[in-house]
């Protein structure tokens, strides 16, 4: 290992000189704590350093020493059900050792190097195997099979692989390259965390990964592979709906990064998650997640490493063949620590004191999502969905990190703090959102749901966006003054509104709603609406079809389970037989409705 020596000291910002070859974004320890560190600027002689760790009481005249290189992550068995801080230290192994505080430069091995698993191989002595090769798993937990694959720069023959219980350092197989010469190989690979995993080739995204949140499924589908920005005001509602797809989304694997937000939401996550059952699995959600936590008390540097931390697993499960989802809570945060880091190097800032790099920092990040072939004689389809928060002040979507995220995704869910406030959940305002995979996705839900699906998606977005042109107009000449046709909008908008895209997070049998059930609500809303307006041509009056005991049934449809959807049919039977008896009135008795 190489020397130099610190020269100057701002914050997370360390200047350091006399380094031996130094290269970007190389690994360094630094001043006589060894603190993290990785060079993020190299001018004449100087290497600019940001710190991962608290550069109290570090000054000019300390040692820096080189690594070698770059900042890497360990990839291997053990990596679910831990939690990481944002340079991969596991927080679980360093809390057991010095208890409830990181002690400064502090460095512990991410995976456990203790621990044995049993490993079963899938190759055979003489087999020829290429980088990306699966040789083997390992039984993480009852939810996962961890996949160990042949890793980068290697190929030839099996010369002696084995069934046995292996720490993650020790050989599991031998391989010799086409040169004759032996190559062991063992259950940990590292990955430097700024490099995307290669893969064979990027898929369309055409299948959707289903959340079983109503107005994000039906109005505004993220596809398996996607991007999605989740923009809101404080208290709008942001981690719950990230907590919300961690839990239901149907992915294989949960990569949930928590980048500089309030370390009780990390709290409850850690919580929540080993007791909520998996629906996919029926084992505890823990058994498929990994968190890394970078909360706010911890030093802002660490914020843009954490995120790429994050992908950087989530890419090694995906190359696996795993469905993998993403969960980044705040991107915020991340920008306004590169903000930070990039006002001490003194660049000219950008828009609100942001680098001129930020757009192309974010859309870095957010192009590592897809889905994708892996590398391999047999390649894998995998996928790895990225969905961000976003934490724009006041609200304001104009801001710069909003602005360069919606560049970077295709699906934007606007956060409207007045649905919040009403209490209004999840408070996604259906009239600035959108999603780009819509169309992509059209073939899939009328193959699994048939055309009905994609008829109630248009008919409930133009009821909304025509109870909006109404509710100006009633704002200037009040409801009485609109026709019986454009009073029915606005009542079957409220349905939508209310009785569909409402859901409770906290509410059993609320919480989740399966595709089928989905339509089967917006079927006996679209059906209630069809009818109502018929009706009300007919002469029937609309105190009457307002006032019809249905409307309860229908607003409680929510609650069905979904091991029961044929109680749909009964609704449905209700609102025919409801609007016959209307129908049936007579003049006299309608006329007297009327008065």
């Amino acid at each position: 290992m190489t020397h130099g020596e610190i020269v100057k000291v701002a914050g997370p910002l360390v200047v350091a000189k006399a380094l031996t070859n130094p290269q970007m974004y190389e690994l360094v320890r630094v001043g006589d704590a060894k603190l993290f560190g990785e060079i993020i600027e190299l001018r004449g002689e100087m290497a600019s350093i940001q710190v991962y760790e608290e550069t109290s009481g570090v000054g000019p005249g300390e040692p820096v020493i080189q690594t070698g290189s770059l900042l890497t992550v360990e990839l291997g068995p053990g990596l679910i059900t831990s939690i990481y801080d944002g340079i991969q230290r596991p927080l679980d192994a360093i809390r057991a050792q010095y208890g409830d505080f990181i002690p400064r430069g502090v460095a512990l091995p991410a995976l456990p190097r203790d621990r044995k698993w049993h490993f079963v191989p899938c190759v055979k002595v003489d087999d020829v195997v290429v980088e990306g090769d699966i040789i083997g798993s390992v039984q993480e937990t009852r939810a996962v099979l961890h996949q160990i694959m042949v890793p980068k720069g290697l190929a030839g023959r099996i010369a002696s692989i084995a069934e046995n219980d292996f720490t993650v350092e020790e050989p599991v197989a031998v391989l010799r390259t086409e040169s004759g010469e032996e190559q062991s190989m063992t259950m940990i690979q590292r990955w430097p965390v700024r490099n995307g995993r290669p893969y064979t080739r990027r898929m369309a995204p055409d299948a959707p990964l289903v959340t079983g949140q109503r107005i994000i499924d039906s109005l505004f589908p993220v596809a398996k592979g996607g991007t999605a920005c989740v923009p809101g005001p404080f208290g709008s509602g942001k981690t719950v709906i990230q907590h919300q797809l961690a839990k239901w989304a149907n992915a294989d694997i949960i990569v949930y990064v928590g980048c500089g937000e309030r370390g009780n939401e990390m709290t409850d996550v850690l919580q929540e998650f080993p007791q909520l059952k998996d629906p996919r699995t029926g084992e505890v959600l823990m058994n498929r997640t990994v968190l890394i936590a970078n909360t706010s008390n911890m030093p802002v540097a660490a914020r843009e490493a954490s995120v790429f931390t994050g992908i950087t697993i989530a890419e090694y499960f995906r190359d696996m063949g795993y469905s993998v989802a993403l969960m980044a809570d705040s991107t915020s945060r991340w920008a306004e620590a590169m903000r930070e880091i990039s006002g001490r190097l003194e660049e000219m800032p950008g828009e609100e004191g942001y680098p001129a790099y930020l757009a192309s920092r974010v859309a870095a990040f957010y192009e590592r999502a897809g889905r994708s072939l892996s590398l391999g004689s047999q390649p894998r389809e995998g996928s790895l969905s990225v969905i961000g928060a976003v934490s724009p002040p006041g609200g304001d979507f104009s801001e710069p990190v909003v602005q360069a995220t919606l560049r970077a995704v295709r699906v934007f869910w606007a956060l409207d703090s007045r649905l919040a406030y009403a209490r209004h959940f999840p408070a996604i305002d259906w009239l600035q959102s959108y999603s780009l995979y819509s169309n992509l996705l059209e073939r899939f839900y009328d193959k699994e749901l048939g055309e009905r699906w994609s008829q109630d998606i248009r008919e409930a977005r133009a009821l909304l966006q025509k109870e909006a042109e109404l509710q100006e107009l009633v704002r200037l000449v009040g409801v009485d003054a609109l026709s019986v046709a454009d009073r029915l909008v606005l009542e079957s908008a409220k349905s939508i509104r209310e009785d569909f895209l409402q859901q409770g997070a906290f509410t059993e049998g609320d919480s989740y709603t399966s595709l089928r059930k989905q339509l089967r609500m917006l079927d006996v809303i679209m059906l209630w609406s069809h009818l109502a307006g018929k009706a009300a041509s007919g002469g029937v009056p609309l105190g009457a079809v307002l006032a019809m005991p249905v409307r309860i049934e229908i607003a409680r449809s929510k609650s069905i389970p979904e091991a029961n959807l044929a109680a749909f049919d009964t609704l449905e039977n209700s609102i025919g037989k409801g609007f016959e008896a209307l129908s049936e009135m007579d003049t006299t008795a309608r006329e007297e409705y009327h008065e």
